[in-house]
């Protein structure tokens, strides 16, 4: 069987000219911004370019880092299933160093260069004088956010090559019952790293950092769990589309809907996932009523983010939940398509209204910018995911768990 299908996937040239022109448009937005607004004397201006490159670059890293997430915690539950697809996880979460390097970049100028009108505990003076500062200013203080932020990126980056490394030796050569346990056994502690790590930081410490702390003054204990439930359910969606790009093009013979139908099994279920944290995180401040907190959701709720908070709902809960529920539809690949565009493009905005609906709380900025900038990481997203895919076999024919994943039925 393994003779007879394509292990070798070659880049289209329509994907590759596709992904030039969406880099060279991002570029050509992104120069255009740097110069009208990056080193613009107008503060909002600058708020509204660094902002919009803060959540592009954390979005579309935590979504590439979840693809590494989804292998890691499939090793550690003994799942075999995703054998036939596997190197499309392994080629997104290739992305991460990339998307990591900007986001490090970007996230250091922001916090050298003091601009404290982005993230307000950066004003030495106001933090002195604010006495709910002056109490977070022990991990709130640039030195922190650096080092902190250096080693998330870093050990994803290191942590997630060590499994794609490890899982090279699936392409070499049969393993008899002793070498594929041991095989087996050292993905399962690389997996173990790999996800403790991700705990402590997605599942924590990254989002109260680069994104709650831009409201310094507010905070919320589901917010890190909110963030990981959202860029989980987009990496997912970002599985299932390079899956069935594979399959139109005639590769991935062995993956079939059956994958597909867990694919978006996983699509379904995160999506409410994200609603039930949304609804609670919510209703817990709405009920309350407590000022403090309810600072956070006043502009969103009531002010010019109200169309969009409401669209964001709307996409991520209402769309799915009305589309993914039946068994049929999770096997549709027209359906399952245009679900996995429509929820990466509503976390977007998610992240969008996260980021943005703090640092611009009176009007919505929307426009050029935002889709321009969105176009440069769609098209990075594509041309280096497309190369991982051909530097090495699409099916680790020799992994031990490669039956398991052929039969697989659901």
């Amino acid at each position: 069987m393994m003779a007879s299908i394509k292990l070798q996937f070659e880049i289209p040239a329509k994907m590759k000219t596709w992904s030039l022109a969406l880099i060279g448009v991002g570029l050509v937005a992104l120069l255009t911004g740097l110069f009208t607004k990056g080193f613009s004397s107008d503060e909002h201006e600058q708020v509204q370019f660094w902002g919009t490159l803060m959540y592009n670059t954390i979005f579309w890293t935590l979504v590439c880092n979840a693809a590494m997430f989804f292998i890691c915690v499939t090793t550690l539950a003994m799942g075999g299933w995703q054998q036939s697809f596997r190197r499309i996880p392994e080629a997104i979460s290739a992305m991460v160093p990339i998307f990591g390097s900007i986001t490090f970049i970007v996230l250091v100028y922001v916090v050298v260069s003091d601009k404290h009108h982005i993230y307000h505990w950066l004003d030495h003076d106001a933090v002195a004088a604010d006495p709910i500062l002056k109490g977070k200013a022990g991990f709130l203080n640039a030195k922190f956010f650096l080092i902190w932020t250096t080693l998330a990126i870093g050990l994803w980056s290191l942590l997630g090559w060590r499994m794609r490394q490890i899982s090279r030796e699936a392409d070499e050569a049969p393993m008899d019952a002793e070498k594929g346990a041991s095989f087996i056994w050292r993905n399962t502690v690389r997996a173990s790293l790999f996800l403790a790590w991700f705990g402590l930081t997605v599942g924590s410490t990254i989002p109260w950092l680069w994104m709650m702390s831009i409201d310094a003054h507010w905070y919320s204990t589901m917010y890190s769990w909110y963030t990981f439930a959202s860029s989980f359910v987009s990496g997912m969606s970002l599985i299932a589309l390079w899956v069935i790009y594979m399959k139109n093009k005639g590769y991935l013979e062995l993956t079939g809907q059956e994958h597909l139908h867990d694919i978006g099994k996983f699509m379904f279920a995160f999506s409410i996932f994200w609603t039930y944290l949304w609804f609670s995180q919510y209703m817990l401040i709405w009920y309350a009523n407590i000022p403090e907190e309810t600072v956070y959701f006043k502009h969103r709720v009531q002010g010019p983010y109200k169309g969009i908070f409401f669209l964001n709902l709307i996409i991520n809960f209402v769309c799915p939940i009305l589309i993914l529920m039946k068994r049929s539809a999770k096997r549709n690949y027209t359906l399952v398509t245009f679900m996995a565009v429509l929820i990466i493009f509503g976390h977007w905005i998610d992240f969008y209204q996260m980021v943005m609906g703090s640092l611009s709380k009176e009007h919505v900025s929307l426009g050029w910018l935002d889709f321009g900038i969105l176009s440069l990481f769609v098209g990075l997203m594509i041309y280096f995911t497309g190369r991982s895919l051909a530097s090495k076999p699409l099916v680790p024919k020799y992994h031990p768990f490669m039956k398991e994943s052929i039969i697989h039925q659901v």
